[in-house]
Formats: structure tokens, sequence, C-alpha cells
């Protein structure tokens, strides 16, 4: 009998109240829930860390002592488990080495095909290269002159690992001696190689010096004799002719200055004499010494002194200010001012107003042959050798703040050498392939002509590169290039990368575990994805994912919905089965958003413009197309289009660091951009992450939101503490006094064990409470500081409601939904919702200027409906205060609940950076052209060729009608009708479809896309 269902039993990882799940296998499941309900918990700590540790276990204890060593879960037991594939957010490399194509090994199929069937041309001249003869090499080696003596040597081993103690024996048993990893050794007692790194051998078949024939010695010309060969000509000849026997076609010829070349049979140019060594995979690798530009060894970039950082401060003088790292030492000091007075630079100027001859003397030197006469090489000359002397990493550390990222001259960021980059097929180098948006590269992959002989080679190899680019380009992004680095990639590109690469591995019966893969996708692509998931599940797989995306989740064939709150409220499955079931639950909160009957509504009107603007002149960075756009201040403001059209681009590289860099003095440099204008009309810029609000265990809301600071001030100042001479410092779990020290303030000590992951126990001195005896005898109302950390933050406002500080901090909290956090709960247990909105927590709590802009990238990342709705309460709030809140969403209940919206586009990539769209949300929801404005729509009705909104009435109505179209034989004719009417005119729930190969899963059926 087969097992058909995933069964979890006693599940009480983290904040789970030993619940018991059935999940269905083959199926595609949802966890849904708010926001610190303990999604994660059941699907990442609990399930697939069940799956990872099943199967480290079946590896031996040798092998396992290699890798992490997980934890098992807090579970009763799990059956029906199969092996288990995490695809997260947070796992994509950040090496500047790892690239789109590298990830998805797109790269790898490429390498191989350009090494089996790419034309080599001359990096020089652009000539095809063809093979050259032996007499052709040993003409070359003649023209090195008369009198040059010549090492011939046959490179037999080039950069491969092992021992080759077989290919030594039989160099010795030829009789020739060999140069192994640069040294000469005699192989009558060759030395034993290291098997685990690479090593060079080659075989040294003679020594040759070069002299002309008796009858040309007083010729000139270049050209033969007309009969007859020189002894040393022939002599030449046949060494090269065994070298090229022994190394497979190449060559090596040392010269006595230490200078040597690589001649080659197979290829070279005609005109140039340039030999390219024989073409393989590594050559196209950036990561391989043989194929990674010398430069800068295949990253592309320099990292390099930067002038416009080093000089601080252009508008004061150099030597009064304006310099920045060098300015205190007089050595440097003495040679600027020589230098001055020899070029006549009057160092008294501000620098931006000296000539650039003059500002390039300072910062790179006088020209070659000047130097000597004053010892001045330039200010960046000076700073690199004290980079390259100092003894100190803060110091290297320090001048790495002055340094920024510059593309390699040599290969102009393509990280190849040039020979590699000459090798071409139909015209296009591999880094011109990779450089191509995806949509594009597999336009080109399609369009690439082989002959019948390389077509044998290259058709397997270009369907698979095919392939993997038609399942990027299924999942939403096709606007990237494969050139891409990882590291710039968000966490939703990063996890929809990884899934494009698990459909093309085709794998069965696996269970994949996914975390929201919607992230950052625009409701237009939102069908493509779900297309990729329900292909991986028919491939029979079971695909269990965490989302809050209505769309995602309508088109589950299983939901697990969570709650019924978050923290210590939730961990309770409050609805299971289908989507027409969890919408018929009246207990879950998500049921009732998906059915209409509970929704997030928005105000009535906008808020008025106040006139102030803020301005961004000319915008070329990254896809921008040279916009210039205007964002009104005082309002809520939200950016939006389809995934790549540039709105990160736009609010993070340019504005953010253009002001920034106005405000603070930033280092960081904008984006390209022309000019920025009202800057002057804000006074703080502040960029609201989800990012957690601390990375260690001692890190908690109390210290994030400073409220711990007048919380140990009011202990301090408690009767029994000063008579005992406390300060505040004794109530510090970080300081030595009144922290337990068994555990140093942790509260549980580590337990190392062998071959088995570290165990945590509770400190047996304090019980976890982290401070001695004497701390915990001084009480606040029958509180003592341990306890008071161990209170919800809303149980905690009651004790300290009589504290003016610290009740107005735990009151913002309280309303912004955290009331059930705990005041001393670790901060790595916060979920990224609700760090978000522990730091809108603290910026309400401050004192309000109103000339604040706070920025905000994907906020409702993470957030179920409801958790959407607070934050929306919360960013009404700081609105209503007078400040700027400049939104990047894709979320539909952030964008109509918007002042003003700009809608990028109208496609990502190149076929983006324009402005499609700008104004108040209705304007938008009748631009033509804006897929924003499509979906925008949905909330709106038209009334006498006007749009109106649906009022809340309307949409509940429609929602309770909808939830019953989820069973079709519950309908009256009337409502029949009405479905059809509410569907028509709000299109947000399609008419639904049966899928007759799964008569058991109901779904919305998809909606047109525009081309």
């Amino acid at each position: 009998m087969s097992i058909t269902h995933i069964s979890v039993r006693g599940a009480r990882q983290h904040n789970l109240r030993d619940i018991n799940v059935r999940i269905p296998r083959n199926t595609l499941t949802v966890v849904t829930g708010l926001s610190g309900s303990g999604k994660s918990s059941l699907a990442f700590d609990t399930i697939y860390a069940e799956g990872q540790r099943r199967y480290v276990e079946t590896l031996s204890a040798y092998a396992r002592q290699f890798l992490d060593q997980i934890e098992r879960p807090d579970v009763d037991s799990i059956e029906g488990l199969s092996p288990a594939i995490s695809i997260e957010q947070k796992t994509t490399s950040r090496s500047p080495r790892s690239t789109v194509g590298t990830i998805t090994e797109i790269y790898d199929y490429l390498r191989l095909l350009y090494a089996s069937v790419g034309t080599p041309h001359c990096p020089n001249c652009g000539r095809p290269i063809t093979r050259q003869t032996a007499e052709q090499i040993v003409q070359r080696i003649l023209q090195l002159g008369a009198g040059e003596r010549v090492t011939v040597m046959a490179p037999v081993v080039r950069g491969r690992k092992g021992e080759f103690k077989d290919l030594l024996d039989q160099l010795d048993q030829q009789g020739f001696r060999a140069r192994v990893d640069g040294e000469i050794i005699d192989l009558s007692d060759p030395p034993s190689l290291d098997k685990r790194k690479n090593h060079a051998i080659e075989a040294i078949v003679d020594r040759i010096l070069l002299k002309q024939s008796s009858d040309n010695a007083n010729q000139k010309a270049a050209t033969p004799p007309v009969s007859g060969k020189p002894s040393v000509e022939k002599r030449l000849e046949a060494a090269v002719t065994k070298a090229l026997q022994l190394a497979s076609g190449l060559v090596l010829i040392g010269l006595a200055n230490g200078e040597e070349q690589v001649f080659s049979s197979s290829m070279a140019c005609p005109d140039c004499g340039l030999d390219v060594p024989k073409l393989e995979p590594r050559s196209f690798s950036f990561n391989s010494t043989f194929g990674a530009c010398p430069e800068c060894h295949g990253l592309g970039s320099l990292y390099d002194l930067d002038p416009a950082k080093v000089i601080t401060d252009w508008s004061k003088p150099l030597l009064d200010g304006g310099l920045g790292p060098g300015s205190a030492s007089q050595y440097l000091l003495r040679l600027i001012n020589l230098a001055a007075e020899r070029y006549d630079i009057d160092l008294k100027k501000p620098f931006e107003d000296l000539p650039p001859r003059q500002q390039h003397v300072l910062v790179y030197g006088p020209p070659k042959g000047e130097a000597p006469r004053t010892g001045f090489h330039g200010i960046l000359n000076y700073l690199r050798d004290t980079i390259d002397e100092a003894r100190s990493d803060g110091y290297r550390e320090y001048m790495m703040t002055f340094m920024s990222a510059t593309p390699c001259p040599a290969c102009r960021g393509k990280r190849l050498r040039p020979e590699s980059l000459a090798v071409k097929i139909n015209g296009l180098s591999i880094a011109d392939f990779t450089s191509l948006p995806l949509n594009r590269a597999l336009s080109a992959a399609y369009e690439l002509n082989f002959t019948a002989r390389e077509a044998l080679v290259a058709d397997r190899i270009r369907r698979e590169i095919i392939e993997r680019l038609e399942f990027l380009c299924a999942v939403g992004l096709n606007y990237l290039s494969l050139n891409r680095n990882a590291a710039t990639l968000s966490g939703g590109e990063g996890q929809r990368i990884r899934l494009a690469t698990q459909i093309g591995s085709r794998l069965r019966g696996v269970l994949y575990v996914l975390d929201e893969p919607s992230i950052g996708l625009h409701q237009r692509d939102n069908s493509r994805l779900i297309e990729a998931l329900v292909r991986l599940r028919d491939l029979g797989n079971t695909v269990l994912v965490v989302e809050h995306d209505e769309e995602t989740i309508r088109h589950a064939d299983y939901v697990l919905d969570l709650g019924p709150g978050a923290g210590r409220l939730g961990g309770h499955v409050v609805a299971q089965g289908t989507p027409a079931d969890i919408m018929a639950c009246s207990e879950s909160l998500t049921g009732r958003y998906l059915s209409g009957a509970t929704s997030i509504l928005h105000r009535a009107e906008p808020r008025p413009l106040s006139g102030k603007w803020i301005t961004v002149h000319g915008a070329r960075e990254h896809n921008l197309q040279d916009l210039t756009i205007r964002i009104p201040l005082g309002v809520m403001t939200v950016v939006t289009g389809v995934s790549g059209s540039g709105k990160s681009t736009l609010i993070n590289d340019i504005l953010y660091r253009s002001l920034a860099k106005t405000l603070y003095g930033s280092r960081e440099e904008p984006g390209v951009h022309e000019s920025l204008e009202g800057a002057n009309q804000i006074d703080k810029v502040i960029r609201i992450d989800q990012a957690p609000i601390g990375r260690t265990p001692r890190s908690n809301p109390a210290t994030y939101t400073q409220v711990f600071s007048p919380i140990r001030d009011l202990f301090a100042w408690l009767p029994e503490a000063r008579e005992r001479g406390y300060k505040p410092g004794r109530f510090s779990f970080n300081v030595a006094g009144g922290r337990c020290e068994a555990c140093q303030g942790d509260g549980q000590r580590r337990i190392e064990m062998n071959f088995m992951p570290d165990v945590y126990v509770q400190c047996e001195v304090c019980n976890g409470r982290r401070y001695n005896q004497e701390t915990l005898a001084v009480k606040f109302h029958g509180h003592s500081i341990a306890d008071i950390l161990d209170l919800t933050i809303e149980d905690a406002l009651t004790v300290l409601a009589d504290v003016p500080t610290v009740r107005q901090k735990l009151q913002t909290l309280v309303d912004v939904g955290l009331g059930y956090v705990h005041l001393g709960q670790s901060a790595t247990t916060l979920s990224g919702g609700e760090a978000q909105r522990m730091k809108l927590a603290r910026e309400l709590s401050k004192r309000q200027t109103g000339r604040t802009l706070y920025l905000l990238d994907e906020p409702t990342t993470g957030l179920h409906f409801d958790d959407v709705r607070k934050l929306l309460e919360v960013l009404h709030r700081l609105t209503d205060l007078g400040n700027s809140i400049i939104i990047i969403e894709h979320n539909l209940d952030v964008i109509r609940n918007a002042d003003w919206i700009l809608d990028l586009g109208p496609e990502g990539g190149e076929d983006g950076g324009r402005i499609v769209g700008e104004g108040r949300p209705a304007k938008i929801a009748k631009t033509p052209g804006s897929f924003t404005g499509e979906f925008l729509a949905r909330y709106y009705a038209s009334h006498n060729g006007k749009l109106e909104e649906i009022t809340s009435d309307e949409i509940s109505t429609n929602g309770s009608l909808l939830q019953k179209a989820c069973h079709p034989e519950r309908l009256t004719g009337a409502e029949g009708s009405a479905v059809a009417v509410a569907t028509s005119s709000r299109r947000t729930q399609p008419a639904l479809k049966v899928k007759t190969a799964r008569p058991a899963r109901t779904s919305p059926t998809k909606k047109p896309v525009r081309a």
C-alpha cells in the first residue's frame, strides 16, 4: 500500500503547540497564517529539518564530521517523509564570483559549447585563427634572432592534480629531463608530488643556440636558402616535432631572459603570430587561471582607492579639510607642498576650483620622469604604499572605506582572457552571450547554426541550455542576464532561480519546501510562478510552500492555516483542507480575507499634496532611460512596476544614496544621474527593511527600543537597590556584577558533543533567569528584573504604566500589534515582519520633526493580510505626523492606499526603465499600457464613464457570494447571476474551473496577460 500523506505528530518546535497535521503527498500545499504564527517552524524547522537529519544519519561517522550537524526537531514522529530539498530566500551565494549562469549551471554548458565548436579569432587583428605546422613554428622561433639560446620543452601536464609517477618514469626511460612546478629535476630520483595540488610538468627536449647558416651570414634578407637546411634548423625542427608529439600539439619555448612562449600546432594567427592554446572548458572559466583575466583574476573589477572618497570635501582647500586619509602625515604634506611649488599649484584654493591638470598631478602624481625631482608620486600612490606596509588590520579596514570597485581596464568587466573572449559562435563571444537578457539569450540559443559535423557535438549541449533558459523565463526572470552577480539578486529572485534549476533536474518523489517564492514578483507574473510550482508537482513531487499571496493560496490543492495569533498566541492549526474549506471556516482569519468577509479598507480620499516635491533629473543607472521623476513630500508614495523595471535602482541606488551623501556625508556613490532637487526640504532619510534587529541572542526588543535603560534606572532608584549601592549596570546581563557568572547572562549553557550538534541546556545556577540571587532580590511591584523581561509587552505596559518614558514606547509597540512579544525575547527568534514593525515603532516613539523621509522596499514581505492591515495603520500614522514615505511594493492593498503612485515599466530589463504612469490610484487604474493599472482597476467600477471605488459593502457582498462559488451547488439562480456580476466588476476572483485530471482541486482560471 502506497503512502499517501506526510503525517506529523506532536510538533512543538519553537511556538508550535503540540500540533498534528497530515499533508497529502504529490500535491501543492500552502502553509499560511499570521507573521510569527509558526509557519516556518513547521515547514522548515520541523519537516525539512527532519528530512535533512535523516539523510545525514545515513552517512558514516567520518563523513558526518565534515557536515554541519543538524539537531533533531522537537516532534514526536514524522511518517511518509520524502528526501527534502529547501529553496529558501537566504541561500543565494554572496561570492563576487557567483553569477546567475554559474548558479543555474548554464555557464558550464556554455563553456563546453564554446570549447567544442567555438571559432578562435585573433584578439589583436580579429582574423580567424587556424592550425599551424611544425615548419611554421620553427620559422617563428628562428625570427627571435641569432645568438638567442632557447630551450624546447613539451608541456605534458598543465595545471592538473595527481602524483604522475608513471609519467615521470616514462620520461626518464626516454632520456628526458623535466621541469616540475618551475624547478628542473633529475628524473632518476623524482620527487613525490602532492596529489591534491595542481602541477605543471614540462619535458626538456633540447637546448639550442640560434645562429644563421654560413650561406646566409652576410645576407639581411629573411628568406630561407634555396637548397638544403642549416643544421640548427634541422635540429630545431626535430625538437619541435618531438615536443608536439609529447604534449599533444603544444611546445613551450623558454628564452635566456626568462620569458616563455607557447606555440600550438592547432591554433595560431597567420598575421600576428599569436598562438592560442588548445580550447578547453576551463579556458572560459573566470575561476581558473587558464581562463581568468590576469589583471582582475576573473572578478571583472578592481578594488582601488577612489579619488572621490580620498578627497573628502572638494569644496575646501586640500590641506585645510579637503584631504581625508593621509592628512595627518607630515611627510605627505611636505611632498604635496614641494609639488605645489614645482607646478605652481595654489593650495589655498578649494580643490574643486583647481584646473583638472593640477588635480591630476596631486591625486595621481606628475608625469613619468618628473617624479624624482620632488619625490612626489601622487596621493593615491603614497596611500597604496602605506596600505602595503601596514601591519595593522584595523588600518587596512579603515582604508577600505576609501576604496571603490571599478571595471577592470584589461577585460572591461568581462572577466576572461583576451584569447578566450576572441572565441566566437555566430559572431558572439561567451561574454556577449551571457550579457544578453534571458529572453534574448533564449532567442540567440535557438538561432545558433552548426555544420553537420559540429551538430553531432553541439545539439545536445544547446538543448540543455535552451531548456534551462526556458525555465528561468517561465518563472518571470526574463529581464536578468547570465552574468548578473548573485550578490545583487533579491531573495525572491534567488529563490526563483533555484526553483527553475530544480524543475530542470526532473527529480521525482522529492519534498520541496519553498519560502514565499512570490516575493518581488508583480501580479502579472504570478501566473507564471504558479505554473512552475504546478509543473514541479506534476513531475511526482510534494511541494510545500510558505506563502501569503492570495492567488497562490487559491491555486493550492491543500492549505494549512496556522494561528490564531502570533508568537505565544499562535502555533495552532486553525483550519486545513482545500481553499474552499478554509474560506468556509469562520475561525480562520485567512479564510475571512479570502472570502471577502474581512478586507483591508483605506482612506476615503487621498491626502492633499503639499506642493513640496523632491526631483531626480536624468536618472540613467542600469536600465533607467534618462528619467526625470518628481515625488511629492508629506504624503505616502508607492513606486511600482513589473519585476526588473528599475524601482530599486531609482529609489535605493539613486535617491537614497544621493540624500545620504547630501545629509550625512556618506561615501557611498549614488547611481548615475544629473542632479537632485528638494533635498533641503527634509532633515532625515531613514531606510526601514526586514533585516533582524540583532544578530545575537543577547539582543531583544527591550534593548533595541531603548526601553531597557530606563527600566534599569528605575530598579537602581528603588530603596532596596540604593541601600545596597546598586547602579543601573547591576541590572544588565551583559556586565559582570549582577548577571549569573555561570552562564555569563545567557540563561543557558552550551555543551559540545562529538559527531552531534552542540546542545544548549538551561543554566542550573540561575535556572535561565540570567541574574544572580542578590540582583533578583530587588523587586518593583513584586517583579524582579528577570520577571519584567519575561513579561509580554502588553503585560509589561500594565506593570510599568506609572513610568512615562517606558509607557510611551511600550504603548507604541502594542499599537503596531506586537503586544504578544516578550520584552526579553531573543531578537534572533523574531520574524522579518515583526522586526520591521519593531523598527517602525521605534521611529514612532521618537520626537517627530515632520521633515523625515522613510524608504521601505517591499515591506509586506512575509506579512499576512491582517499584518498588512496593521502595517498600513502604522504607515498612515507616520504620514499623518507630516513625514514622507516612499514604498517599493507590488501588494495591491498597499498600492491602493497610496496618495501618489509612480509606475515604471512597461517591461523588465532593457524594455523597462520608463515612466508608464504617475498620479493618484484612480488615474493609474485607467492608464493604458499599465499592468499595475489593470490589476488596480478591480477595486474600481465605471459609472458614467468615470472610475469610482467599489464600496466596502459591495466587496463584502461579493466576497460572501464568491465563498459560495467554491461550492456551486449551494448557489441559487439569483446568486449565480450576482457572482457573474461580481467577478466581472471586481476581477479579484475569476470564474472557477475544475481540472478533469484532478477532480478534487478547484482553482481560478488565469487572467489574460497583455502582450
